[in-house]
C-alpha cells in the first residue's frame, strides 16, 4: 500500500501502455499446484454468502477505513437489490477496526465469513492470509501493493484488486517519453520498494528506447550524492522512487538543477508538498497514484451511504472486490470460500495460464446485475468494474493496472490531469 489523499477531479483520458493482458476466462479445473485458484471443488456452503472486512488503518491513516466500508456497504446493497446470492441476501459482517490483523481474521472465521476484503497495509497481509487460508476463506485486498505477496504461500486463497508496486514502472517511463525525454536518471530510496521499482523503471526505459544514464540510491535524509550523480549525468528526465525520503531527495535534486517538468514522482513520492519545497520546485512535474478515482456516479452513491465521506481512496477497488466475490459465488453456485477462490479468475476475465479454457471470448460486463444475467444465460463473463479491468492471473494479481496522473503547479500542489493503464501478459 502507498497511501496518498487524492486531490481534485478531472475527466482524464486513459491510455494503454505495454503488452496486452490475456482475457480468456479459466474454468474450475484441477490445479496441478494444489492452488485453490484452479481447483475443482464440491459445493460446501450453507446458502448464505457472508463477507467480512479487515479494516486495519489507525492513526493518521484511519480516514481510509471509511471509504472502504462505504464501498463494501454499497456493493452489498446493489447485490441484494439484484437478488442477492441464490435468492438470499448477502451479509456484510459487522466491521471492527484494529491493528491486530490476525485477531480480526480469527474473529471473521468464527463469524463464518466466506470471503474477506482487506487488509490495506501490505505488511499486515501475511497475518490475514495465514489465518484465512487455513480456514479455506478467500481474501481479496483492495490496497496491497508489495511485490512479494505475489509469491506468498496462501494455498490460492489470496487475491488483490490493487497492482504490485513495480507495475507503475511502465507508466513512469511513458510519462518521461511523452515529455520528450531521450535519457533518464532514476534516483531511488534504498530498501525493497525503491530497489525493486527503480530496477523495473530501468528495464522499462531500455525497452522503450530510453537511455537510463544513471541509477543512484540514497538513504532518507542523505540524498545529496545521489542527486549530484543525477545532475552530473544531465538527463532529460529524473524519476524519483521514494517514500519517507522523497521530500529530501526532491530538495537535493533542486539544488542540483533538476526541477520542474524534468521530475517524475513514483506513487510513494507523491504528495501535496506546497510550501515544504522551494517556490516552483515542482512546477510541471508529474506524479502517479495507483487506481482510479471513483466516477461521479459512484461518488454520489458512496456519499449517500456515508454523508461524511470526504476521501475515496481505494473505494473503487473495494467495490469491485465485493462484486467479484459475489459473482464468483454465483458462478460456482456455492458460497463457500473454496468455491469463491476457484471462480475468481474466471469472473474477472483472467487466466491462470492452464490449457483448459472455455470456448470464445468472455463478455465484458460492468455491474453485478449485468454480469449475473450473463452467468444465468451461460455466458463467460469479464467483470470490468469501477476500477477498470481486473483479470486475475495465477498469482491472484491483477493484469491490468490503473494509475492516476497528477501535474504540479507553481505552488507545488498537484491536480489530477489524466490516467494511464499498464497491462502485461498474464502468466
Amino acid at each position: 500500500m502507498t497511501v496518498r489523499r487524492r486531490p481534485g477531479i478531472v475527466k482524464p483520458a486513459r491510455t494503454a501502455v505495454w503488452g496486452a493482458a490475456a482475457v480468456l476466462a479459466l474454468g474450475a479445473c484441477s490445479g496441478p499446484d494444489g492452488s485453490a485458484r484452479t481447483a475443482s471443488v464440491e459445493a460446501s456452503g450453507d446458502g448464505i454468502l457472508r463477507i467480512g472486512l479487515i479494516l486495519d488503518n489507525t492513526g493518521a491513516q484511519a480516514f481510509l477505513n471509511k471509504a472502504q466500508l462505504a464501498a463494501a456497504k454499497l456493493a452489498v446493497q446493489e447485490i441484494n437489490a439484484a437478488g442477492g446470492h441464490k435468492g438470499r441476501p448477502v451479509e456484510l459482517l459487522p466491521e471492527k477496526v484494529s491493528a491486530d490483523t490476525a485477531a480480526q481474521a480469527r474473529e471473521l472465521v468464527a463469524a463464518k465469513a466466506d470471503v474477506v476484503i482487506g487488509p490495506t497495509d501490505s505488511s499486515r497481509a501475511p497475518a490475514a492470509i495465514d489465518v484465512l487460508s487455513k480456514a479455506r476463506i478467500a481474501l481479496i485486498s483492495p490496497a496491497n501493493t508489495a511485490r512479494d505477496l505475489s509469491a506468498y504461500k496462501s494455498g490460492g486463497y489470496y487475491f488483490r484488486t490493487a497492482a504490485a508496486d513495480i507495475a507503475q514502472a511502465a507508466v513512469l517511463v511513458k510519462l518521461a517519453k511523452d515529455g520528450g525525454a531521450k535519457s533518464l536518471a532514476v534516483v531511488h530510496e534504498e530498501g525493497t520498494y525503491g530497489t525493486e521499482v527503480s530496477a523495473a523503471v530501468s528495464d522499462s526505459a531500455k525497452s522503450a528506447g530510453l537511455d537510463p544514464v544513471t541509477v543512484a540510491g540514497f538513504k532518507p535524509g542523505a540524498a545529496q550524492n545521489a542527486a549530484a550523480a543525477a545532475g552530473a549525468a544531465a538527463p532529460d528526465a529524473v524519476v524519483v522512487v521514494a517514500r519517507e525520503g522523497a521530500q529530501g531527495a526532491i530538495a537535493e535534486l533542486t539544488n542540483a538543477g533538476l526541477t520542474g517538468k524534468r521530475l517524475i514522482l513514483s506513487d510513494g513520492a507523491f504528495r501535496q508538498y506546497g510550501s515544504d519545497l522551494g517556490s516552483k520546485a515542482l512546477e510541471g512535474a508529474r506524479g502517479v497514484v495507483p487506481g482510479v478515482f471513483p466516477s461521479a456516479h459512484l461518488q454520489g452513491e458512496l456519499v449517500a451511504v456515508d454523508a461524511e465521506l470526504k476521501d475515496m481512496t481505494f473505494a473503487s477497488e473495494t467495490f469491485d472486490a465485493v462484486n467479484l466475490a459475489a459473482l464468483a459465488a454465483a458462478a460456482a453456485d456455492d458460497d463457500a470460500g473454496a468455491s469463491v477462490a476457484a471462480m475468481l479468475i474466471t469472473v474477472s476475465g483472467g487466466s491462470a495460464g492452464t490449457a483448459t479454457q472455455p470456448a470464445g471470448k468472455p463478455s465484458v460486463c460492468r455491474t453485478y446485475k449485468e454480469c449475473l444475467a450473463g452467468l444465468k444465460a451461460g455466458t463467460a463473463i469479464d467483470y470490468d468494474g469501477e476500477s477498470g479491468p481486473v483479470r486475475f492471473n495465477a498469482d491472484g494479481d491483477v493484469t491490468v493496472a490503473n494509475y492516476m496522473v497528477f501535474t504540479y503547479g507553481a505552488d507545488n500542489k498537484a491536480k489530477l490531469t489524466g490516467s494511464e493503464t499498464a497491462s502485461r501478459a498474464a502468466s
